[in-house]
C-alpha cells in the first residue's frame, strides 16, 4: 500500500524572485529578522518547503508572530514587514476595511 506522503518541493521562488532551498534559507540562529528574512521564511512555507511548525521550531517563533508575518505581506508586501511601518500598515488596513 502506498501511504500518502507529502512530496516537498526542492526549492520554491523566493520574495525577490531568487530560488530557495533549505541551505539558501536564513540560519537557525537568526536573532536579527531584517525583512528580506522574514519575506524567505514566509515564501518558504507559503511554498512547501517548510510547515509552520517546522519553521517556527527551527527558528523559535511563536505562532503568532509567524501569522503576523504573513499577514504583514498578504496586506501591504514586504515594506509591511519593516518593524518601523507595523502600526501605520495596521492603521491604513483597519481604515481600509471601513470603507
Amino acid at each position: 500500500m502506498i501511504e500518502n506522503q507529502k512530496i516537498r518541493p526542492a526549492q520554491v521562488i523566493g520574495p525577490l524572485g531568487e530560488p530557495l532551498t533549505l541551505d539558501s534559507l536564513p540560519p537557525p540562529t537568526t536573532t536579527r529578522w531584517v525583512v528580506r528574512r522574514k519575506a524567505e521564511v514566509v515564501a518558504a512555507v507559503n511554498g512547501g518547503l517548510l510547515t509552520v511548525d517546522e519553521a517556527c521550531e527551527r527558528y523559535g517563533l511563536t505562532l503568532e508572530e509567524f501569522a503576523s508575518w504573513q499577514r504583514s505581506i498578504d496586506r501591504s508586501g514586504m515594506p509591511g514587514l519593516r518593524v518601523t511601518r507595523i502600526q501605520h500598515y495596521r492603521d491604513l488596513y483597519e481604515r481600509q476595511q471601513r470603507f
